[in-house]
């Protein structure tokens, strides 16, 4: 390895791999640092609300935990996850509708290395997956250290157009069909039922798996409950969890709803991974779902949420030009803008930060180019006030730029 007379590696040498080095880092993450600048009213994240965190009772729980598990809370683990929260989680499912065991439950650390794993297991270079248009910023960045191909379906208010979707798979044969069918991410836009017994019809007859990443299911707070995708499908789907939406993101704990029989695959490529997942955290989670805590505070993050939303789509409706459109999502953290087709959100985007206001543009959701015209705003992570002003931000820029 070259040094110089200083002993210093000379690191523009080493040969990292192609793939590494092209790898873009998340979009998201780098406007955040931005955003975060004192004054900056930030959409641009996907973040609870942390006043909501329930601290508490998370001290309760710690407290429990170290008590009655001692130096095991602290130990090393299995891959697939503790046995108690493992029947927890499934248990919850079964109530839910979607029939479960432990055996089908494998924890994760965090819905993003549900992506991760299953990026590991089924892409091989030059693959096809297919995705709503636009999709999960991070399910692209997962999928492309693999270097996967993209077949991209667009979507109506009612989710993912079966019709294109049976058109692709016939052309360009996916290895999977990715979905986040509840409250989408980037778009909010959810599922019908009529096209989730649609798609699962497609997947049973292509012999596709379906990877439906729901985050947000359980914050819903208007409009009606459906089944999930995992609740219809069976084993056609593969369901990711995760606690960072319902609880905290900084406790990493997610999980995976499978097939018994492919699993074990799953928990192959974890190993290679991470060897399991935090222990003192999945006991931490497992005693405060286990005392009946998770569900009130899924109560109090759903009115929360959709007092915030009704705040942004009332100051949308008074403010923007009557040329934008955006989605209004019954649940989620999300929704999703559409300027003029000549105008950039990219672009705007410098200009929004010098008005001291920060949204994450669309281009990086459409992982083979487009969405130019589109960006996303959260609502979760802001209070009353900062929506209608960052809003309003947001507005006379774009009507100074129609």
């Amino acid at each position: 390895m070259p040094v110089d007379q200083n002993n210093k590696v000379h690191t523009e040498m080493w040969n990292i791999a192609p793939h590494v080095v092209e790898l873009k880092s998340s979009i998201i993450r780098d406007i955040l640092k931005i955003s975060s600048q004192p004054g900056v009213i930030s959409f641009a994240g996907g973040l609870p609300a942390p006043e909501l965190f329930p601290l508490d009772d998370m001290k309760w729980a710690m407290g429990k935990v170290i008590d009655t598990y001692g130096p095991a809370a602290l130990q090393y683990s299995i891959t697939r996850g503790l046995n108690e929260l493992r029947g927890l989680l499934a248990q919850r499912a079964t109530e839910r509708g979607t029939p479960s065991e432990a055996d089908n439950i494998q924890i994760i650390a965090g819905g993003q290395q549900g992506l991760e794993l299953v990026a590991r297991a089924f892409i091989d270079p030059g693959d096809y997956v297919l995705t709503e248009l636009p999709t999960y910023v991070g399910a692209i960045q997962a999928f492309d250290y693999y270097r996967a191909r993209y077949v991209t379906v667009e979507m109506d208010e009612e989710g993912m157009i079966i019709d294109q979707v049976r058109e692709k798979v016939e052309k360009y044969h996916p290895k999977f069909i990715y979905t986040v069918s509840n409250f989408q991410n980037p778009t909010g836009i959810t599922m019908s039922l009529n096209r989730r017994h649609q798609l699962i019809e497609l997947a049973k007859n292509y012999h596709i798996p379906i990877i439906d990443d729901n985050p947000y299911g359980d914050i819903r707070f208007s409009g009606d409950s459906l089944p999930t995708l995992k609740s219809i499908g069976g084993n056609e789907v593969v369901a990711l969890r995760t606690f960072s939406k319902i609880l905290a993101p900084g406790l990493r704990i997610g999980w995976m709803n499978g097939p018994k029989d492919i699993m074990h695959h799953f928990e192959k490529v974890k190993q290679c991974t991470d060897l399991h997942t935090n222990t003192l955290c999945q006991y931490l989670i497992y005693e405060y779902v286990n005392a009946g805590k998770l569900e009130p505070h899924i109560e109090l993050l759903k009115k929360d949420y959709r007092a915030k939303r009704d705040v942004m789509l009332k100051t949308l409706k008074e403010t923007f030009p009557s040329e934008v459109n955006w989605t209004e999502p019954d649940g989620g953290l999300f929704l999703w803008v559409e300027l003029p087709t000549h105008m950039s959100a990219k672009d705007l985007l410098p200009k929004a930060i010098e008005k001291k206001v920060a949204y994450v543009y669309g281009s990086p959701f459409h992982p083979n180019g487009g969405g130019d015209n589109t960006f996303r705003l959260n609502y979760s992570n802001a209070t009353h006030e900062g929506i209608v002003e960052g809003i309003t931000r947001l507005a006379d820029l774009f009507k100074a730029n129609i």
